[in-house]
């Protein structure tokens, strides 16, 4: 009895894994937001925040988990920021080491600046986590826009995220039931 039910629980968890692995989110169309956040990570996620940020889909860009040791100059000029841009309109935050701290310093930003749209900008593979952590912490009534840059995630990526996605899922749930209770 108990072989099948771990057997059962096997064969849930790797088609529930291949279910996420070949249906990978994608970009979002193009829609306007108060503001769009990118999470520091995997290559394309700035760029595509800038083209957000340059073509008027959103009028306020965070970059949450930047390294302390960057410097806004230094994330100008990698980025080729005209000075412009980066003094009216993007904001660089530090304290975020993970998908969990990029949710909570954007929530905080969102909230002190009284957005009620936001885009999250991140890879295709991270997009499911990190809008599930942004989700949880977002305030009422802010509807987050899902846009997803496209990637190439090895195996390994994607196993790893798979279950840093199920065990982010179950840290919320049992989270809420002790609130519950």
């Amino acid at each position: 009895m108990i072989a099948r039910l771990a057997a059962g629980a096997v064969l849930v968890w790797l088609f529930s894994f291949l279910g996420f692995a070949f249906a990978l989110p994608g970009p979002a169309e193009d829609i306007k937001t108060d503001a769009v956040v990118v999470p520091t990570g995997s290559d394309g996620r700035i760029a595509r925040g800038l083209e957000v940020l340059r073509q008027g889909q959103a009028r306020q860009m965070l970059v949450s988990g930047v390294d302390p040791e960057v410097k806004p100059r230094e994330f100008a000029a990698e980025y080729k920021v005209e000075r412009r841009l980066m003094r009216c309109c993007i904001t660089l935050e530090f304290a975020a080491v993970d998908t969990r701290g990029n949710a909570r310093e954007t929530a905080a930003w969102v909230r002190k600046n009284g957005y009620k749209s936001l885009r999250l900008v991140t890879a295709d593979w991270h997009m499911r986590r990190a809008a599930g952590e942004l989700e949880h912490a977002l305030p009422e009534g802010v509807t987050l826009v899902r846009d997803a840059v496209p990637s190439r995630p090895s195996l390994r990526i994607l196993f790893l995220e798979y279950n840093k996605l199920l065990a982010s899922g179950l840290s919320r749930y049992t989270g809420m039931l002790e609130t519950d209770a």
